[in-house]
């Protein structure tokens, strides 16, 4: 089977399917009017509860992933590397994907398609945001509903003393990807206790905007600001998990369970499985958390729990965005329906090649069982 050359969904599902999306209210212009659900009301994609939520605190997940469903784009003025650090939203009967491009002349943007269905992804047109002509990736997008507006969240350089900290964009359209708003810095300086940050979060729960990131030296931070105060007002991160961790670590709300996932990346100095996902769990996102699936032969989403339904094209598992049950700032997830973007590239691709050129694609894992393998 010929591999599709495109992003691919990893669709972590405990059990279920990959769906399309759900009818939206008519006549609504503002995204909280609307009830958008990506399928997560097919019964048939929701399994039993008890098996998936006792699955899923076991920490024991079994995927599929098929084929790669978007792929670089190709400009011949400045020739895409790969497309990755994905974030994504359902609205208005569309998915709507944000990812980092790496070319040749700029290193690093952010692009946007849209789409209705997954299967027409790689057809869809791409834009390139407009908010910078330097540096700026590892997006993130949700709608901040107290401001009603959409916030996109990124890494980029600015005139304040943070290097590339955590910076916003915001836009009431998130169709348009030229409104967005040039680029405004979540801190005036960088803070004196941090050497180094990437890959920021932004979640909220019902008082205050919490902002994770990684520090590539096993140690995961948070910041917090009230919701009032949001975007500004950040306190002094302080560290709230240090493991075998690396980057891209996000942070979700877990519908009817009243606890929070955090899953971030690991990486491995052997082969296969060079990239790898773990999972942890906390009762608030200012709480402990606690292991669930943090090791290379039981991780959340790895080489050895994924299984290829189409022609075999990656052995890592990066930078991944779990497909929300809405689009707010809360980000929550269904567990009985658990879905994940992710990028990803085989060993053999990878090989020989610096970080800036490997092929990434965008894939979804899809459950494989209600149980471990």
């Amino acid at each position: 089977m010929r591999v599709w050359q495109g992003i691919v969904i990893v669709a972590a599902v405990l059990t279920g399917q990959l769906g399309s999306a759900a009818a939206v209210k008519s006549g609504a212009s503002d995204p909280s009017d609307v009830s958008d659900k990506s399928d997560l009301s097919d019964k048939s994609a929701r399994g039993n509860p008890k098996g998936a939520a006792f699955d899923f605190l076991a920490g024991r997940f079994s995927w599929t992933v098929g084929p790669p469903l978007v792929s670089p784009a190709v400009r011949p003025d400045d020739p895409c590397d790969s497309i990755k650090d994905p974030t994504v939203v359902f609205y208005k009967g569309r998915w709507h994907l944000f990812c980092t491009i790496r070319s040749k002349v700029r290193t690093h943007q952010i692009e946007y398609l849209s789409f209705s269905d997954w299967k027409n992804a790689n057809a869809a047109q791409r834009h390139i945001l407009t908010v910078s002509d330097g540096y700026f990736c590892a997006p993130e997008v949700f709608y901040f509903s107290p401001h009603k507006k959409w916030y996109l969240i990124y890494q980029a350089p600015n005139e304040t003393k943070t290097g590339n900290g955590p910076t916003y964009s915001t836009t009431a359209n998130i169709e348009d990807p030229a409104s967005w708003s040039k680029p405004s810095p979540f801190y005036q300086e960088k803070p004196k206790n941090v050497k180094g940050w990437i890959d920021f979060w932004v979640i909220c729960d019902d008082a205050k905007a919490h902002l994770f990131f990684t520090s590539l030296d096993g140690q995961m931070w948070r910041a917090e600001t009230t919701l009032a105060g949001f975007p500004g007002g950040w306190n002094e991160p302080k560290v709230v998990l240090q493991a075998d961790i690396f980057e891209a670590g996000h942070t979700y709300r877990l519908k009817g369970m009243n606890k929070y996932l955090t899953v971030v990346e690991a990486q491995t100095g052997t082969t296969p499985g060079w990239r790898y996902y773990k999972a942890y769990l906390a009762d608030r996102l200012d709480g402990k958390w606690e292991l669930l699936a943090d090791t290379r032969e039981k991780p959340f989403a790895g080489f050895v729990n994924v299984r290829d339904t189409a022609e075999h094209w990656t052995d890592s598992f990066s930078h991944g965005e779990l497909l929300r049950d809405g689009y707010d700032e809360k980000l929550e997830v269904d567990p009985n329906n658990l879905r994940f973007l992710f990028q990803g590239i085989s060993d053999s691709r990878r090989a020989g090649k610096g970080y800036g050129q490997i092929p990434w694609q965008l894939g979804i894992l899809e459950p494989a069982s209600a149980g471990p393998k």
